[in-house]
C-alpha cells in the first residue's frame, strides 16, 4: 500500500488521485476496463460470483479472456458464452492495457496482462496440493512461489484477496513480498450460499426431496479424489438406501466435467441417474444442493467447508495421501468427522444414519470459522479494495450476493423393488430402485417382494415381470378428437394382457386418489386414499405409487386382503399413513386417464 492510501498496481502504475486512471497509451478516461482472466471453468465460476461488486455501474466495462495452458479449460468458453459476456482473445488481451485484471487462479502467464492484477481464492481453505505441480513443496497453487514469481522486479499481483487471516500467514511463509499485498475480504462464493439459506425448502421442493434425508456426496479432482478411488459410491448409496427415506446427490468437481464431458459422465452414472441420483451441474447448482442437503459425504475437497459453514453434518470418505495439507481447515474437519465405511463395508441405511448422527457440530463450526472470515461482508470488502485500485468511488448501494437458482429435478425411478411386511391391517414398506438383473434381494424383515413399474416409463421387460403396474392420470382434459382409456378400462386391459397375481392402478397425485384393480381383469376396482401425516408442524403426503404397492402386498399376502373395504396403516419411509380402501364409485371408474 502506498503512503497516500493508493495501492501500487502489479505493473508499477498508480491510480490517479482525481478518480481517473491512466490508460496504457497515456490517455485519460472516466470509464474503467476490468478483465476477468479465467484459466478453467472452475476459475470462471469464481469470477462470476464476484460480478455483483460492479453491478449497476456504467463506468465499468467487463471483459473476459481465457488464460491458455490448463487441461480443464474445455468448458470455460461455453460457460462464458452462457453468461452472455464479451470475450477478448488471449493474444489481444496481452496487447491491450486494462484498469484491472481479476483472476481466480495464479497459474498461467498472468504477468503478460497489463493492469492491476487481483487474485481471488480459487476454493476454500487452501488445503490441497497437487503432487508434481509447481515447486513440489507443501504449497497449494495459490501460495506456490512458482506461481507468484514474475520475470520482472514487481510481484505479479497488486492484491491477494484472501478469505481468512490465517491465509495471510500461509502466504507469508511462501512469499513474504506477496503477503504485504494481501487483504482479508472473505469468500464471495460463500456469500451466495449464506444469502440463499432461506431458499432451502424451495430447493428441496425443486429436487422432489420431500421428507427424505438428502445426502450430498462431494468429490474433488485428481488421483486421491473420491471420484478416482471410489467412483461407484454415489451409485451404491442410491441403490442401497431406501428411496422413501433417502435421496442422494453427487457434487463432482468442475475439472472432471471438463476432462470427461457431461455426456460421458451421464453415461457413466446412467443406471444411478435413472434410479434417482441427483447429478449437479458444475456451476451454481452444486451450491443449491448443499443448501438443500441434510448431510455431506466428502473426500478432501474444499466443497465440504461450504457445507460446514452452513452447519451441515460432514462424513469423511477420504483414505489419506499426499494431497491434503496438515493443519489446514479441511484437514481439521476430516480429522473430527465420523467416517463412512470403506468399499467392503455395508453402506445401508443404518450405517449412513449412524455416521451422520456421530458428527460433532462444534468441530464443523470450528472448521468453518478457520476457513472463512468476514462472513456476510465479503462483497463489500472486496468492492472497497478493487475500487481503490480503479481510482473510483464505489456506487452508493451496497453489493448484494446473487441468490442461487433452483436445482433441476432429477429423474424419478420407473421401476422399484418393493419389500413389505404385512401384519394384519398394518403394512410396512421399503422401496429400492430395481437392482441389476441377477443381484440377490434378501431381507427376512420384509418377506413380501414384488416389482413395481410405471407404465409408459419402464421398459416392456419390466412391465411384464412387475407385480404392480401403474400409470399417472393426465393433468387435464384431452384434446378434441383424442381417445383415452377410462380408469376402469385401462386397469382391466392391463390385467388381461398380464395375467397372474398382479395389480394395476391409475394415480391421481394431486387428489391423493388411486384407482386400483387386483384379482384379474374382472376383479373389483377400488378407490384408495391416503391421509396426510403430520409431524414437526408439517404436512407429509405419501407417494401414491408406494401406497398402491402397500395395498398390493396386503391383498396378496393376508387372508383379509380380499376385503373391498378396509382401513390400513401404511408405514412408508419414516412415517405412517392411514389409507382408506373402498369400492370405486361409477364416476371415478369412468374418469379418463
Amino acid at each position: 500500500m502506498t503512503g497516500d492510501g493508493r495501492r501500487a498496481t502489479g505493473d508499477g502504475r498508480r491510480a490517479t488521485g482525481d478518480g481517473r486512471r491512466a490508460t496504457g497509451d497515456g490517455r485519460r478516461a472516466t470509464g474503467r476496463s476490468v478483465l476477468f482472466a479465467a484459466r478453467s471453468a472452475t476459475a470462471l465460476h469464481r469470477l462470476l460470483d464476484v460480478l455483483p461488486v460492479f453491478a449497476d455501474d456504467p463506468r465499468v466495462h467487463r471483459l473476459f479472456t481465457l488464460v491458455p495452458g490448463s487441461d480443464f479449460q474445455a468448458d470455460a468458453f461455453s460457460a462464458i458464452d452462457l453468461a452472455g459476456a464479451r470475450t477478448v482473445p488471449w493474444d489481444e488481451a496481452c496487447r491491450r492495457s486494462f484498469d484491472l485484471v481479476i483472476a481466480a487462479s495464479p497459474k498461467g502467464r498472468l504477468d503478460l496482462l497489463r493492469g492491476a492484477r487481483v487474485l481471488l481464492p480459487h476454493g476454500a481453505g487452501h488445503s490441497k496440493v497437487v503432487p508434481g505441480e509447481g515447486s513440489g513443496g507443501p504449497f497449494p497453487s495459490a501460495f506456490d512461489p512458482v506461481n507468484l514469481l514474475a520475470d520482472g522486479p514487481d510481484p505479479v499481483f497488486a492484491l491477494h484477496a484472501l478469505a481468512h487471516p490465517d491465509d495471510v500467514g500461509r502466504l507469508a511463509a511462501a512469499s513474504p513480498r506477496d503477503a504485504e499485498r494481501a487483504t482479508v475480504v472473505g469468500d464471495p462464493t460463500l456469500e451466495r450460499l449464506l444469502a440463499s439459506r432461506d431458499r432451502r425448502e424451495r430447493f428441496r421442493a425443486a429436487l422432489g426431496t420431500g421428507g427424505r434425508t438428502l445426502i450430498a456426496v462431494t468429490s474433488t479432482w485428481g488421483g486421491e479424489s473420491l471420484f478416482a478411488r471410489r467412483p461407484r459410491l454415489p451409485a451404491e448409496l442410491t441403490a442401497r438406501l431406501p428411496y422413501d427415506r433417502f435421496q442422494v446427490a453427487f457434487v463432482l468437481h468442475p475439472n472432471e466435467f471438463s476432462r470427461l464431458g457431461a455426456h460421458d459422465l451421464a453415461e457413466t452414472y446412467d443406471r444411478a441417474r435413472r434410479a434417482g441420483l441427483v447429478m449437479t451441474r458444475p456451476y451454481e447448482e452444486w451450491a443449491s444442493v448443499l443448501v438443500a442437503a441434510d448431510a455431506v459425504v466428502t473426500d478432501h475437497g474444499s466443497t465440504a467447508l461450504y457445507a460446514a459453514a452452513l452447519g451441515r453434518p460432514v462424513v469423511a470418505a477420504y483414505d489419506g495421501g499426499r494431497e491434503l495439507t496438515p493443519g489446514t481447515p479441511m484437514a481439521r474437519l476430516l480429522a473430527a468427522a465420523p467416517r463412512l465405511g470403506g468399499p467392503d463395508d455395508a453402506l445401508g441405511p443404518d450405517a449412513v444414519t449412524a455416521a451422520v448422527a456421530a458428527h460433532r457440530p462444534e468441530a464443523v463450526r470450528a472448521a468453518a470459522r478457520a476457513a472463512f472470515a468476514e462472513q456476510g461482508r465479503a462483497l463489500e470488502r472486496l468492492r472497497a479494495e478493487v475500487y481503490a485500485l480503479l481510482g473510483l468511488p464505489p456506487q452508493r448501494e451496497q453489493p448484494t450476493a446473487r441468490l442461487l437458482p433452483d436445482p433441476a429435478r432429477p429423474v424419478e425411478p420407473a421401476v422399484f423393488t418393493v419389500r413389505a411386511r404385512v401384519e394384519g391391517a398394518t403394512v410396512r414398506l421399503e422401496r429400492l430402485p430395481a437392482p441389476p438383473a441377477g443381484e440377490p434381494d434378501r431381507d427376512d424383515a420384509f418377506p413380501h417382494r414384488h416389482l413395481a413399474a410405471e407404465y409408459g416409463a419402464a421398459g416392456t421387460r419390466e412391465i411384464q415381470t412387475a407385480g404392480v403396474v401403474h400409470r399417472r392420470a393426465a393433468a387435464g382434459p384431452g384434446e378434441a378428437g383424442a381417445v383415452a382409456w377410462t380408469a376402469d378400462g385401462w386397469t382391466s386391459a392391463v390385467l388381461r394382457e398380464l395375467p397372474g397375481r398382479r395389480t394395476a392402478a391409475v394415480l391421481f397425485p394431486g387428489e391423493g386418489l388411486c384407482l386400483v384393480r387386483t384379482g384379474g381383469p374382472d376383479g373389483p376396482l377400488l378407490a384408495v386414499r391416503a391421509e396426510p401425516a403430520y409431524a414437526d408442524g408439517r404436512v407429509h403426503r405419501a407417494d401414491p405409487a408406494a401406497v398402491v404397492s402397500a395395498v398390493h402386498a396386503w391383498r396378496t399376502t393376508d387372508a383379509r386382503g380380499a376385503a373391498d373395504r378396509a382401513d390400513l396403516v401404511c408405514a412408508i419411509g419414516d412415517r405412517s399413513y392411514t389409507v382408506h380402501v373402498s369400492p370405486a364409485a361409477r364416476d371415478a371408474a369412468a374418469r379418463p386417464v
